[in-house]
């Protein structure tokens, strides 16, 4: 299929931390295979992340990690765009034309700056209320067909589709409306420690999430503690959470069905079911974990790429920003 006549799809991850296996069986393993149906574009939200104040050294060493992780998982540079957001300065740019297209009102009903303005109340800044307005501008710059999201960025996806409207109201058809990306879902990963919530890395208790860079030996351990129930018996069914989550995982990394895994695990005991699910989950990320090390090791060509991407990136960008520019009467 011809690249130009591809829909595209874009998708941002901020750098603020390693994907937990929940990210990548949700979500990070799909994108390559998104890659052979759409033209895609994939970002590292380094821009979004400093809403929240950030270690400066810290700050760089996880975004060249995160766009390593991205590479690791697959994505080749060569066929689709990837790239650091801050690299490319028409995201500032446009982000700043939208805040004067988008209403005070509509912003300020964002749920997500409420609970971190919450999260984060001694430092409540401007970045944090128009947040959603550069997510919009991540979005539009790119003509993106569709957009990869978690229920948590439903409102954002929103806005941004409302801002677009807006705008083309006044001068015509300059963005494509993005519509939510409805694809091959993923399993949901919970907490290890608390099967009712989400896995997450922000998680105050170490053993709730497994980290895509954790040791074998760490995913075992963190496996073995992971809560079940005092039946004993390996079947999905309403009231065992924790079980049900670890079948899930057990099934993502290994394409077993849940019957299969119960006829499997038949007569068998939990703890022999911890470790099978243990060595799934070792074995299904280590090509990732072997060449992210490997890019690691080589950090002329993670730069290279990113160089490459974000020329890409801008050449795309560029036209969007350019086109959007005239439309409102700067001289250009």
């Amino acid at each position: 299929m011809d690249t130009q006549k591809k829909q595209r799809v874009l998708s941002a991850i901020q750098p603020t931390s390693i994907p937990t296996l929940g990210n990548y069986i949700g979500a990070l393993r799909n994108w390559k295979d998104m890659s052979d149906d759409f033209d895609c574009a994939y970002a590292v939200a380094d821009l979004h992340a400093i809403t929240v104040r950030q270690d400066p050294k810290l700050l760089k060493q996880q975004t060249m990690q995160m766009f390593a992780i991205l590479l690791a998982i697959g994505l080749d540079p060569e066929k689709n765009v990837v790239f650091v957001q801050s690299h490319v300065n028409t995201h500032a740019q446009l982000a700043w034309l939208l805040n004067c297209y988008t209403q005070f009102g509509e912003a300020s009903r964002m749920t997500q700056f409420k609970e971190k303005s919450q999260k984060h109340a001694d430092n409540i800044n401007v970045g944090l209320f128009t947040y959603p307005v550069l997510m919009a501008a991540d979005i539009l710059l790119y003509q993106a067909h569709y957009v990869p999201i978690g229920a948590d960025q439903k409102q954002h996806l929103e806005i941004a589709r409302d801002i677009a409207e807006r705008f083309n109201g006044l001068y015509g058809p300059v963005f494509t409306l993005p519509e939510p990306f409805i694809g091959k879902v993923g399993a949901r990963v919970m907490s290890l420690q608390d099967p009712t919530k989400k896995m997450s890395k922000s998680d105050a208790n170490p053993k709730a999430s497994i980290s895509i860079l954790d040791t074998p030996d760490t995913i075992v351990k963190k496996l073995k503690s992971a809560v079940t129930d005092s039946e004993a018996v390996v079947r999905y069914a309403e009231g065992k959470d924790g079980i049900n989550n670890l079948m899930s995982i057990y099934s993502a990394c290994s394409d077993k069905g849940f019957e299969e895994i119960e006829d499997e695990f038949s007569g068998k005991g939990y703890g022999d079911f911890k470790l099978a699910v243990a060595e799934a989950v070792v074995e299904a990320l280590r090509p990732l974990q072997a060449e992210y090390a490997r890019l690691m090791e080589d950090k002329a060509y993670l730069k290279q790429c990113a160089e490459i991407g974000a020329e890409k990136a801008l050449r795309i960008s560029g036209r969007t920003l350019e086109k959007c520019m005239k439309k409102i009467g700067f001289w250009l």
